[in-house]
């Protein structure tokens, strides 16, 4: 069988849908597995045994030309593709599937592409009431209906070489010890600002990291946040705190990186979140518009911490009341709880199935 899998845009989707690519690798363990994706989420899934092809695609305008559909509609039906497997819940991708010529065509319902589909995934359903599925069990229900059998929900994130070579850099450069005595901090996402703890919060927690625990704090960022985590650092006037943000380039490999030899990740609701689930590091992760019931991932090493208020979750990326009481008086000494719990556990051995 040759089986194509469209793949979630968003990075911490795409992490938890890890098990089910997993349950679908081995289910054409005898065939070929061909990844159709943005080329990021290419990046995020980086050093995987899972792939035998890959097909990038981008919807923007300005996108290389082997990227724009006509280029990506010629790479589908070459690849000759016997079913496609939708993790996505797209119009586009539903079209894009079916114009591949496979046979089969498996997904979720829903987003007028229900007619595409061959193989259709209906909501669970409590009494007349529809149930929305943590992401990590919806994508293997999907897996499930095109015939993988029963996986771990654990996820599962690789390396590269590059990758770590990457890290060790940044390591030797900042003068950082080994993993077990550094703290990553993730102050940022692509969600939007409603997600954003405030920044005189993080200097706090890196200080008590570095003055209680004798710990090194590294500030994760993206090239957005560059500015915002140099004036932590700066805030803070802690040799023992410092950040990624004079770096020259910021890949996701190295993201993935320097969380993977961590000994503990504190993080808004964001991508970098489920690399930090996926490699068995300790992870706290601070909710505020968004759900932490929504996106549980079910690792006993991946904790939520939010105020529970009557607002949240609102899921906008701006507060719509106009105070962000849900971030602004989430307290430096409620996620310290949390910290100090996780930093007492003993460290996470991950038990998951080959690929």
């Amino acid at each position: 069988m040759r089986l194509g899998i469209f793949l979630p845009n968003w990075i911490g989707d795409v992490a938890m849908a890890t098990p089910a690519i997993r349950a679908l690798r081995k289910y054409v363990a005898a065939g070929e597995l061909i990844a159709v994706m943005r080329p990021y989420v290419a990046e995020a899934l980086g050093g995987n045994p899972w792939f035998d092809a890959e097909i990038l695609y981008d919807k923007k305008s300005s996108a290389a030309a082997d990227l724009q559909w006509p280029a990506v509609q010629r790479k589908l039906r070459d690849a000759k593709l016997d079913a496609v497997v939708l993790l996505t819940n797209s119009l586009r991708t539903g079209w894009m599937a079916y114009r591949s010529g496979a046979r089969e065509r498996i997904g979720a319902v829903g987003n007028l592409r229900t007619p595409l589909l061959t193989a259709r995934v209906y909501p669970a359903k409590q009494g007349l009431r529809a149930l929305t599925l943590p992401p990590v069990s919806g994508y293997l229900q999907v897996a499930y209906a095109a015939g993988a059998s029963p996986e771990s929900p654990a996820l599962e994130l690789f390396t590269t070489p590059a990758d770590e070579e990457a890290a060790d850099d940044v390591w030797r450069r900042l003068n950082l010890p080994a993993g077990e005595r550094v703290v990553v901090l993730n102050t940022g996402g692509a969600f939007g600002a409603a997600k954003d703890w405030p920044a005189a919060h993080f200097t706090q927690l890196a200080l008590r990291l570095s003055r209680e625990y004798g710990l090194h704090v590294l500030l994760n960022c993206g090239p957005a946040e560059r500015q915002a985590v140099r004036n932590i650092v700066a805030e803070a006037r802690d040799d023992r705190i410092t950040s990624l943000a004079d770096e020259q380039s910021l890949p996701l490999g190295l993201t993935k990186a320097v969380i993977r030899r961590a000994r503990l990740l504190v993080t808004t609701d964001s991508g970098p979140r489920f690399f930090g689930v996926a490699f068995g590091v300790p992870t706290i992760s601070l909710f505020g518009p968004t759900s932490v019931a929504a996106t549980r991932t079910g690792a006993a090493h991946d904790v939520g911490v939010s105020l529970g208020l009557a607002c949240q979750p609102c899921m906008a990326r701006t507060c719509p009341l106009n105070h962000h009481r849900c971030m602004r008086d989430l307290s430096v000494d409620r996620v310290w709880s949390a910290v100090a719990a996780a930093l007492a556990a003993p460290p996470i051995t991950l038990q998951q199935d080959a690929a």
